[in-house]
């Protein structure tokens, strides 16, 4: 028995769907009744598709009301998709053929209707390829969601969304999102920052500052697994080397692995030190693209040092401040698994058990496929979420010319 029936759960997103696209192009004459059947077509496409795998198991009465939310967001996600595409083929196919007004034309748009058929035809092989590749097991991923599914157990049950919901109500999963949060805010704060500073010094007219800059970029090319294995060595709280300086030298001996705050500080600054290279590699090539006379003319007119790097040097380096900020938060989401893999395990006592990490806990050690392909869901969802506000935010603040 359901609360909400299939068909008026549908018939009511293809109306909203319609009213909404349809309300869109008010004022354009005849692309107005495209517009309400393709608003129409869409809410029909994301309401199927949301719930064809789900079977509309979300809105079963024995169901929870988070089940519930979570499928009228899946409904309504699925059903936004598409009305963008809609909405962007009907602006580009209607320019041109008298249907909207001059002054909604602009660059970039067709003129004719084979131009975006052309298009999708030469970029046919390549939605082949990320089809097969990424979008398939992508939804393959979301299917494995629903499901209870054992590693090396045959039979799966399907379980609807309880294996998402499970993440709300889990206070251990809160815990690694949130330090998997702190470990982001660490490593693109640390790596970045280390990483502007070290460019501008070898970006100054030095002798051998090319051999300088080739030795600062090599740990690029170090696995996170490999620097884990580095750091270890340094940070072994009873062998380490860092330690031993700091007995001799000052009498302390800190508990780098053995202890949750130090613990998570080792891991930030050895994934921080493994992407340092990455940074230094991309502020060096931007630095050398600021013209010298900016700062010469700044300098006549009265601005010391500081004033010439934040006020003429950080502004143009502001596309590769935003590249590194989307691929360090990239990196630090995902790729640290192999520095805390190599470092702590996750310890002391689970205290650094990041929501990658937890993915393998749960996925590998633990069995549970299910819940495991649930949890790496979501983190993608988080980062592609994440990704999209740094997008938006930074329109304004980026800067690709003088």
């Amino acid at each position: 028995m359901f609360i909400i029936s299939p068909w008026l759960l549908t018939a009511f997103v293809v109306f909203a769907a319609s009213a909404f696209l349809g309300f869109a192009f008010r004022w354009q004459g005849q692309v107005r009744y495209w517009a309400l059947a393709a608003g129409g077509l869409s809410g029909l496409l994301g309401t199927q598709l949301a719930m064809w795998p789900l079977a509309y198991c979300t809105f079963e009465l024995e169901r929870m009301w988070l089940d519930r939310f979570l499928g009228c967001l899946i409904v309504l996600v699925c059903t936004a998709f598409f009305l963008w595409i809609s909405h962007w083929v009907i602006s580009r196919l209607s320019v041109g053929e008298g249907l909207l007004p001059k002054a909604e034309t602009y660059a970039g748009v067709f003129r004719s209707p084979l131009a975006p058929l052309l298009t999708a035809l030469c970029l046919l092989p390549t939605l082949i390829i990320l089809s097969i590749f990424h979008y398939y097991p992508l939804f393959q991923t979301f299917r494995l969601g629903t499901r209870l599914v054992r590693l090396g157990a045959p039979k799966t049950k399907f379980v609807c969304l309880d294996n998402y919901t499970s993440l709300f109500l889990d206070p251990n999963y809160w815990y690694s999102l949130g330090l998997t949060f702190v470990i982001a805010l660490g490593v693109v704060t640390v790596a970045m920052s280390l990483g502007l500073l070290i460019a501008q010094m070898v970006n100054l007219p030095l002798r051998g500052a090319n051999i300088y800059r080739a030795l600062l970029i090599w740990p690029v090319a170090i696995s996170p697994v490999v620097a884990g294995v580095l750091f270890q060595l340094l940070l072994n709280p009873v062998t380490g080397v860092v330690n031993h300086l700091l007995e001799n030298s000052l009498g302390v001996r800190i508990p780098w692995l053995g202890h949750a705050g130090f613990a998570t500080l080792s891991i930030v600054l050895t994934a921080a030190w493994n992407q340092m290279g990455f940074n230094i590699l991309f502020f060096i090539a931007g630095l050398k693209n600021i013209s010298p006379e900016l700062l010469e003319a700044a300098s006549i007119d009265g601005a010391n040092a500081f004033q010439g790097f934040f006020r003429i040097t950080l502004p143009l380096l502001s596309p590769f401040t935003f590249f590194l900020i989307v691929t360090n938060t990239i990196y630090a989401f995902f790729q640290t698994f192999g520095v805390i893999d190599i470092l702590t395990r996750g310890g002391p006592v689970n205290a650094t058990v990041s929501a990658m990490y937890r993915v393998y806990v749960v996925g590998v050690l633990g069995k549970d496929l299910g819940k495991a392909g649930a949890q790496s869901l979501v983190l993608l969802l988080i980062v592609v979420g994440i990704t999209i506000l740094q997008f938006r935010g930074s329109q304004e603040r980026v800067s690709y010319g003088v």
